[in-house]
């Protein structure tokens, strides 16, 4: 499980040294290739390989007859790309990505459970200020009626 917030940078030739902490949770449970794609909220995802494979299984089972179905799908699958950790423990990202989310210079990486997420700093910064009025209480009661938690 991935947790916790880093701040980062990115290097000259668009490659980011992955937190200590996720590159030890890599070596006891995964391995060292991944999929990068644009993530919710204008930031990166960065899935490896094994937990990509789980949620492409997810996908597959969409409909490709709805149009945000096809959408969605065409989006995160042309954004994609596959990288793997350079000896350094470093991971190049696509300029082209990062042009997409505002990435510059320096980032936030984020664990997200089963992923990580890449942010601009100034975009992390911003979506934090945004939630400020969403308590997390008041999202969590919406989820627990959704009966998404228990």
């Amino acid at each position: 499980m991935f947790m916790g917030e880093y701040k980062h940078s990115i290097d000259k030739k668009g490659r980011i040294i992955l937190p200590a902490k996720f590159r030890s949770t890599l070596a006891e449970k995964y391995i060292d290739r991944f999929v990068i794609t644009r993530g919710f909220d204008d930031c990166l995802s960065v899935f490896p390989m094994n937990e990509w494979k789980l949620y492409e299984a997810e996908l597959r089972k969409l409909s490709q007859s709805n149009a945000d179905t096809r959408y969605f799908l065409r989006i995160l699958f042309a954004n994609a790309t596959d990288t793997a950790l350079d000896k350094q423990g470093r991971m190049f990202i696509p300029a082209e990505l990062r042009a997409k989310v505002a990435i510059e210079k320096d980032v936030t990486v984020l664990g997200a459970m089963n992923l990580i997420e890449i942010w601009s700093k100034q975009k992390w910064e911003d979506y934090q200020s945004k939630g400020k009025d969403k308590p997390i209480e008041s999202v969590a009661q919406k989820l627990f009626d959704l009966g998404i938690m228990k």
